[in-house]
């Protein structure tokens, strides 16, 4: 089966939202079910807005996952985090807000999403948050990363 036929967003025209827009995330099929492997994303210049003051956050977002069947694709993922840009939430807020949406869209064995938010009146705030699929071996991945994600930091 031709991928084109799942995605509308790769390829066309890209229209930018102006608020949270999660309706935008596409997915396609995972050919690799039987393998578990890691698949990482990178958003170096990801911004939002304090749901306060209204001044620009600033940061990386790290999304790493392990597929089951469905995947998301990475221009829709742009899309989808482009859409926090005029958006007003809490670091702590856009990271699970990110991390539920995915699981939503893709339902994956495991995700973990971090944000390196830079310094705001002298403080950097790295928010993390992570799923594994309960009762599995991927649910014990996700306690043992919690528990030792800032060891190496």
């Amino acid at each position: 089966m031709e991928r084109r036929e799942e995605l509308t967003a790769l390829g066309s025209k890209t229209e930018y939202r102006q608020d949270y827009a999660p309706e935008v995330l596409e997915v396609f099929a995972n050919r690799h079910t039987g393998n578990d492997y890691w698949v990482r994303f990178n958003c170096p210049e990801f911004t939002s807005l304090c749901p306060i003051t209204g001044q620009p956050d600033f940061a990386e977002i790290r999304i790493n996952y392990i597929p089951d069947e469905k995947m998301v694709e990475s221009k829709s993922l742009k899309l989808y985090l482009f859409s926090f840009r005029n958006h007003g939430d809490f670091h702590e807020d856009c990271v699970n807000t990110i991390m539920k949406d995915l699981c939503r869209l893709m339902d994956p064995k495991y995700i973990e999403v971090t944000g390196y938010f830079t310094p705001r009146g002298g403080i950097s705030i790295y928010p993390y948050c992570n799923y594994g699929r309960p009762g599995t071996k991927y649910a014990d991945l996700a306690e043992y990363r919690m528990k030792n994600r800032f060891l190496n930091e």
